[in-house]
């Protein structure tokens, strides 16, 4: 799986894994993570997600990350924004009040350049991602970040079902790969996906809190 696959998915529209509103289990725990209003948060393989406009709702600044261009366009497009646009090294910079958004690779989004954040928002990241990506990613995001909180939600189902993405990542595979950043991992509520994977099979949602 490389990037041109979801710049096609984008190009074709096919965009299953584009929530219409935002995430419940973001509305109902987010409070949980102790961030307050004005904090920045980082939202990593962002899309055009509707959980953007919430945490503007609610006072935070936003910055994320976004393979397509395409996407990211529509987002400031659908909230009548007008971005101004720079370019960063391998990256583009769209900006607008309270909102950054940068457009490529997340590999290339240094620590300097992503600046200060007060916590990672990660709904569709890391299940977008191949096992043998899974912890490069993870270990990147954590260093860029500066090991700020983390909110997490993650999708488990009978891989064998289907092939993904999205990617099953069972509650194993999350503390392998955070345990040694965030002492502090809890599961606050798990529930079960509408409409399972596809329609092949049941499917849950588990959102973590991860603080250190």
């Amino acid at each position: 799986m490389d990037s041109a696959f979801w710049l096609e998915k984008w190009r074709i529209n096919q965009i299953g894994f584009h929530e219409g509103v935002p995430n419940t289990l973001l509305t109902a725990h987010f409070s949980e993570l102790g961030v307050k209003a004005g904090a920045r948060i980082f939202v990593p393989l962002c899309g055009k997600t509707r959980d953007l406009s919430w945490f503007l709702s609610k006072g935070f600044h936003v910055v994320g990350i976004e393979l397509s261009r395409m996407a990211v366009e529509q987002f400031f497009r659908e909230e009548n924004l007008s971005p101004t646009i720079t370019r960063n090294g391998a990256l583009e910079r769209f900006e607008a009040e309270n909102i950054t958004l940068f457009c490529g690779d997340i590999f290339d989004l240094e620590q300097a350049v992503l600046g200060h954040v007060d916590a990672v928002y990660d709904r569709a990241a890391l299940i977008a991602l191949p096992p043998e990506m899974r912890k490069r990613y993870a270990t990147h995001v954590i260093s860029i970040t500066q090991t700020a909180p983390q909110f997490l939600i993650t999708l488990d189902y009978d891989q064998s079902l289907y092939s993904g993405p999205p990617f099953a990542v069972a509650d194993d595979e999350v503390h392998a790969l955070y345990d040694a950043a965030y002492p502090s991992l809890i599961p606050m509520e798990r529930v079960e996906a509408a409409g399972g994977i596809k329609g092949r099979g049941p499917a849950w949602e588990t959102a973590w809190r991860m603080q250190h």
